[in-house]
């Protein structure tokens, strides 16, 4: 324990024989001098990287004093884990322009097609986040939701189900991929794709890099 001895012998001879005149400075009491020994001892090893005694949870304003001398604590450092909530029902209008150049539509029967008509009703896509990365795409004009069965064929949906989300992917060219959050073939993911006449494809017989699985979503005009 740190203790504090008053040189009083050696600064003022007069004191050293017990007897102090009325003009005496007030010296430091026990507890004063306590206190003055922990701030140095602070001190001493926040300058050292050190943390003071106790880590989160410890009490007292040990984590604020250590803050305010700069020491390097994992405690007063800790992060907690991200929260995405905020994206989860996020709404964005959407046209889904395939780099085949169609745009992705579902007509009033369910039938999932591609036109080449940029302002076609049908091809107004709702795209809702329902979990971080996992999305659900409805035609503004039917309410119909795009869905894939297990055999990977694209439909229009009236309810929104499982078989809805996609799992939605920016890629290395600045295209987005969506691949069936439910689905899978062979363990391989299935993909909506579009191919080179405008018809969808059975999503395994799709794959990420293929130029029709690739979407870019178009601000409606």
């Amino acid at each position: 324990m740190c203790t504090w001895t008053p040189p009083v012998a050696r600064l003022r001879p007069d004191l050293a024989s017990g007897t102090a005149p009325a003009s005496l400075p007030h010296l430091p009491t026990d507890a004063s001098a306590r206190l003055a020994c922990f701030a140095l001892l602070l001190l001493a090893g926040t300058a050292l990287g050190g943390c003071p005694p106790g880590g989160p949870g410890g009490g007292g304003r040990e984590p604020l004093r250590a803050l305010a001398a700069g020491a390097n604590c994992s405690w007063t450092l800790e992060r907690h884990t991200r929260s995405y909530n905020h994206l989860e029902g996020d709404v964005r209008l959407r046209r889904l322009y395939s780099a085949n150049k169609f745009f992705l539509c579902i007509d009033k029967t369910g039938k999932v097609d591609g036109t080449r008509r940029k302002n076609y009703a049908d091809s107004l896509m709702e795209i809702r986040s329902v979990s971080v990365g996992v999305v659900a795409i409805k035609s503004v004009s039917t309410g119909l939701y795009l869905a894939m069965s297990k055999k990977g064929t694209l439909f229009g949906s009236v309810k929104y189900n499982p078989n809805c989300k996609f799992k939605e992917r920016i890629e290395e060219n600045g295209y987005n991929t969506y691949a069936s959050l439910r689905w899978k073939h062979g363990g391989r993911q299935m993909f909506v794709s579009l191919n080179g006449r405008g018809k969808p494809r059975r999503g395994h017989k799709a794959r990420r890099r293929h130029p029709s699985t690739h979407f870019l979503p178009m601000l409606p005009s």
